[in-house]
């Protein structure tokens, strides 16, 4: 799953989330996608760099937990992105996907390799989970492989 930036043809900014790049460019081309501010599907991709958030904030060279969704559904863009983001939103956030690691199978340090063979669609697709440094996931995500990095919930701090 990756979220987008996105921008209609009346400069309205909103986000998008997608299985893929090109699950967007397809269906930007059959015209589902549109704005949640005019409804115009006159829709752009805007430049944006990923972000992946360390432990410490220091570069990460140590395997760190990573959850990599390899998904065939496709979300809608989100209408009312651009609301602030209040604690009780990330809170929720974090837990679905904490949720969704749980249920997903843990590939361990083969996260990279399996990440790519499902990408590359010689596994089929699956939610999957593991570890992977962030010089390996940098490489990922410069291949269009998103991965959701997650934060180590209460019960997975050591």
């Amino acid at each position: 799953m990756i979220v987008l930036d996105l921008c209609c043809d009346k400069d309205h900014r909103f986000e998008g989330w997608f299985a893929s790049a090109q699950a967007f460019e397809d269906q930007c081309a059959r015209e589902l996608v549109n704005c949640p501010v005019c409804e115009s599907v006159q829709i752009r991709r805007l430049p944006s760099a990923p972000y992946v958030q360390t432990r410490h904030g220091a570069p990460d060279r140590q395997p760190t937990e990573r959850t990599a969704l390899a998904s065939t559904s496709v979300a809608p863009a989100t209408p009312g992105a651009a609301a602030p983001v209040t604690p009780e939103t990330v809170a929720a956030v974090l837990q679905v996907l904490r949720h969704m690691a749980r249920d997903a199978e843990n590939v361990g340090e083969r996260l990279p390799e399996e990440a790519r063979r499902i990408h590359y669609g010689e596994a089929e697709a699956r939610n999957i989970r593991g570890q992977a440094s962030a010089d390996d996931v940098e490489e990922l995500l410069e291949e269009g492989i998103m991965l959701v990095p997650l934060p180590p919930g209460e019960d997975e701090v050591h």
